[in-house]
């Protein structure tokens, strides 16, 4: 049977996928989301999201206290948590690249509110800085790596963050296994390791699962 490692706790629907497909696995959290203290202005025009992390932690403190505007978001996941808290999200990218070159072609002038975490990519605030609009950066969490030392192979290795990629490959090789990435950015980590490297057709976990699920299954 074959084994897959995934470096994110899977929820009990996403395990399924996995033992209903007759792979074996193992799991844990390779990093960890730690909130961070912060202030926002009462009203915000155009805020943008790029995580179900800064959703979370944002809306679990400021819910009451804040009116935003308008929402940008990056990833269905993403959207689909700030639709459960009332926001209007108005726009839904696969990435940030694409959500920044957005602002740049279309607004002028507007200000936007960036909640995202300390390890956050560079690809929405160069974009953004470029244009002719300001914007501000709100750190709303920490992402810590937790190592840990694995003394056996898998066949594929689901990484779903290019902090992910960075917490596992600093007391592991990946080897022969297999990467599924859940995106560019990911995928883009984990070739300073391997070039066995598939990207999911969407970034969410479920699609880093069916696409892990189709490459192992392939190649039995």
């Amino acid at each position: 049977m074959k084994r897959i490692l995934s470096t994110k706790k899977l929820s009990l629907a996403q395990k399924e996928l996995l033992l209903n497909s007759g792979l074996s696995f193992v799991e844990y959290d390779a990093i960890e989301i730690i909130p961070l203290e912060f202030e926002v202005p009462d009203n915000i025009d155009n805020a943008i999201f790029t995580s179900g992390n800064a959703v979370d932690i944002f809306f679990g403190r400021k819910a009451d206290s804040v009116d935003i505007g308008k929402v940008y978001c990056v990833g269905s996941k993403t959207a689909q948590k700030l639709a459960d808290f009332g926001q209007n999200v108005v726009k839904i990218f696969d990435y940030g690249s694409e959500l920044g070159d957005f602002i740049k072609k279309t607004h002028k002038n507007e200000d936007f509110y960036f909640f995202c975490g300390n390890l956050r990519r560079d690809d929405i605030p160069e974009k953004v800085n470029l244009s002719k609009n300001r914007l501000f950066e709100i750190k709303t969490y920490k992402t810590e790596l937790k190592t840990r030392k694995f003394d056996q192979n898998f066949d594929g290795i689901l990484f779903f963050s290019p902090s992910g990629v960075s917490s596992f490959t600093a007391e592991n090789s990946i080897g022969n296994s297999v990467a599924i990435c859940i995106g560019d950015s990911t995928a883009s980590e984990v070739k300073n390791y391997t070039s066995n490297i598939f990207i999911a057709n969407q970034t969410t976990a479920e699609s880093v699962i069916a696409k892990a699920v189709k490459i192992l299954r392939e190649n039995d």
